[in-house]
């Protein structure tokens, strides 16, 4: 029988004093990581009450497969993808054989030697994937590194778009050290792999392949072996003291996202945005949260630690592509500095008794009245389009867009708002739409439309035609509704509209922070659509989809609701969209952000584009990475200082960019006037045609001349 592979953990060692220091040190680093921990629980736990899930074995497998994939980080970006993918895995793989070592040595050694096995077979797997984790890690690191340095990648750039002077450079000097740090723990783990080989020339040494290739190298410059083992031994207690003190650094600085992104992947709501939550009535103390108070739950507090700084939100942001002064991964590190205690706030911001009488503290932000001085401007909170290209991309679940409406609540409810916003949420108030017009008017399209539009309130009827305002009041949009009146009466569908009983469906008055006038717009929505006979709603709105779908249930409705091209598209499918004029042009097409990124419905708009005949030429940015137009979250009805570009002709001067293309394509009514002023404003007027889908769908099928009469012979 030949000689059992193994070695001494603490070989070289002759004095045992010094392994009793490297387990003091080892006990004093983990002291130290478990304080930094209860002080983030500590603050956690002082945050405003946040509901507990109760699915969290799918929450957790959910987690998991986001971490261990890490598919948004390689998506758009395989360099950084193949890179940190090498980082991860060799580190987890890393970290395994450490916590093996201390397993074997620390616990069953101590038990009974009979039951160590890191040693034969399974030490020499071990080595070999110690030997290629190592390289891997170093390698991934060094890539990340030479991207950083030599790249010029802007969302890695910590300038500010909001105009405060702010010096960043500890965030780029955090940067290095972290990575820095890993670099030296990986490279002094594999060279003391290397001169242990040259020490001992172990016979199992082809098991460490890049280990004995260095070592072999080294002899061959002339080091001897115990000129090896005094620098094994050097190293190894350099070694030990970089991976104990990042350990103890981990909770208190960048770091801590390695464990705070897990949980908050965990803990993430993946509707965030698309639903979004009532108003918080109560502190974490129990007491009346005041208008001006922001007071930040734990799993609000969870994800400012887990941002990353990756700067991919800032790299998407319409916002901030467009000149406006809003950056989101700007506002999550505002909101991190301000909870840690810079920008001259307090951790604990306010002050109130509890049930003893005693001063208690709870972490919250405080917004000022416009005008005044604030952590962060009501600028960059106006700036916002809801859009979700934020949330969308995060890797590490970080919920944006909740975030700025609830502190676009202090502002609505302070005044401190655009003058154009406020007057449009008075029209909501008093006319139930955005145009200011009488509910008597909301209906007037119909007369145009040639065709018979049944009253829901008095007819059964299969779909409930939820219209929204600017399909109802806005010229150009409400072709829109007449095309589609048209079309489905030509395809047989049973249809009908709540005529002036219908309000505008309160998606991006919510998300102004008006939740008051919301709830309004809700309770007579829903008092007008329980008082019809349908099956389905259907709408040609992609922001009236999203809250009738995501958010209208919490308020007692649930319904099916379709976009037209959900139903035109099926009823392309059933044959009953006939094209007798294919449009052979070429098209690109604009994801809405509320339907596309929102709610999942890329195929459909698609798949007609492909029915009638056209070419379509996807845009570089599409699917759920579109780009938005700039309608959203109320930016519509609001001026346009904030935006020295707009997004809508950024997308337009994208579109112009792709061979051949002729017409651009959208389905949202907004996007329809956005894009059409956009094209006369980029100077691109004559040049490129700005249609809705049912526009070609209305050509090819040859209805552009069909009248009423012809469907009541």
């Amino acid at each position: 029988m030949g000689p059992v592979a193994k070695r001494p953990v603490f070989e070289g060692f002759e004095d045992t004093w010094l392994v009793t220091l490297f387990y003091v040190l080892a006990f004093i680093a983990i002291v130290v990581f478990l304080y930094g921990v209860v002080l983030r629980i500590r603050r956690y736990m002082a945050g405003r009450h946040q509901p507990v899930y109760k699915d969290w074995p799918k929450r957790l497998a959910q987690a998991f497969w986001e971490v261990l994939s890490s598919r948004k980080i390689g998506r758009r970006d395989p360099y950084t993808g193949i890179a940190h993918g090498f980082v991860f895995w060799s580190f987890g793989f890393l970290f395994l054989g450490t916590t093996i070592i201390a397993i074997d040595q620390d616990i069953l050694g101590l038990i009974s030697p009979s039951l160590r096995f890191w040693k034969g077979n399974f030490f020499l797997g071990f080595s070999i994937v110690m030997d290629i984790s190592a390289v891997l890690f170093i390698v991934g690191l060094g890539m990340l590194g030479l991207r950083r340095a030599f790249f010029n990648v802007f969302r890695l750039s910590y300038a500010r778009v909001d105009g405060k002077a702010e010096d960043r450079s500890r965030y780029r000097r955090e940067d290095w050290w972290f990575l820095g740090q890993l670099l030296l723990i990986g490279l002094t783990g594999l060279f003391i792999e290397v001169f242990r080989l040259m020490m001992d020339h172990p016979w199992f040494e082809i098991y460490s392949p890049v280990g004995l290739l260095l070592a072999r190298g080294f002899e061959g410059l002339g080091m001897s072996a115990q000129q090896a083992a005094e620098w094994h031994l050097g190293l190894w207690w350099f070694h030990a003291f970089l991976a104990l003190t990042f350990i103890a650094y981990i909770p208190y600085a960048k770091s801590v996202h390695m464990a705070a992104s897990w949980v908050n992947l965990a803990v993430r709501d993946r509707k965030a945005g698309i639903a979004l939550p009532a108003p918080a009535t109560e502190t974490s103390l129990g007491l009346p949260l005041t208008p001006s108070a922001i007071d930040l739950n734990w799993k609000e507090m969870l994800s400012v630690d887990a941002c990353t700084k990756c700067g991919r939100c800032h790299d998407v942001c319409p916002a901030r592509n467009s000149g406006a002064p809003l950056s989101p991964r700007d506002l999550i590190l505002d909101l991190r500095e301000a909870l840690g205690g810079r920008h001259g706030m307090r951790q604990a911001a306010v002050s109130a008794a509890d049930g003893n009488g005693a001063p208690s503290e709870v972490p919250c932000l405080r917004e000022m009245a416009a005008g005044g001085t604030s952590l962060i401007s009501p600028d960059v909170l106006w700036s916002c389009t809801t859009c979700r290209a934020c949330v969308e991309t995060c890797p590490v679940g970080i919920e944006h867009v909740p975030l700025i409406v609830q502190m676009r609540r202090t502002l609505i409810d302070e005044g401190a708002m655009d003058d154009n916003l406020s007057s449009t949420l008075m029209n909501f108030a008093r006319k139930g739409n955005s145009f200011g017009q009488s509910e008597r008017n909301r209906p007037k399209w119909v007369k145009d439309a040639r065709v018979p539009v049944k009253d829901a309130r008095k007819e059964e009827v299969e779909y409930l035609w939820f219209v929204g305002d600017y399909a109802s009041y806005d010229p150009r949009a409400q072709r829109v509704a007449q095309t589609l009146a048209r079309i489905l009466t030509h395809a047989g569908v049973s249809f009908g509209i709540l005529y002036e009983a219908e309000r505008n469906a309160g998606n991006d008055v919510r998300r102004t922070g008006e939740e008051g006038l919301y709830e309004t717009l809700v309770e007579k929505n829903i008092q007008a659509i329980q008082s019809a006979k349908f099956k389905k709603i259907l709408t040609t709105d992609p922001h009236s989809y999203n809250t009738i779908k995501n958010e209208y249930p919490a308020y007692g409705l649930e319904v099916q609701i379709e976009h037209y091209t959900e139903l035109l598209n099926r009823l392309a499918k059933e044959k009953r969209l006939v094209v007798t004029e294919p449009q052979r042009v070429t098209a690109t097409y604009h994801d809405p952000c509320y339907l596309g990124r929102y709610n999942g419905v890329f195929d459909p708009p698609r798949n007609l584009i492909e029915h009638v005949g056209a070419t379509l030429v996807e845009m570089p940015r599409n699917r759920d990475n579109s780009f938005c137009c700039g309608a959203g979250g109320g930016r519509i009805w609001m001026g346009d200082t904030l935006y020295p570009n707009k997004p809508a002709e950024s997308r337009i001067h994208e579109a112009k960019q792709l061979h051949g293309v002729t017409h651009f394509v959208v389905a949202c009514p907004k996007d329809l006037v956005m894009y059409s002023d956009a094209v006369k404003t980029a100077g691109y007027e004559g040049q490129m045609e700005v249609s809705d889908l049912i526009f070609l769908v209305e050509k090819a099928m040859g209805l552009e001349n069909y009248a009423a009469e012809e469907i009541m012979v």
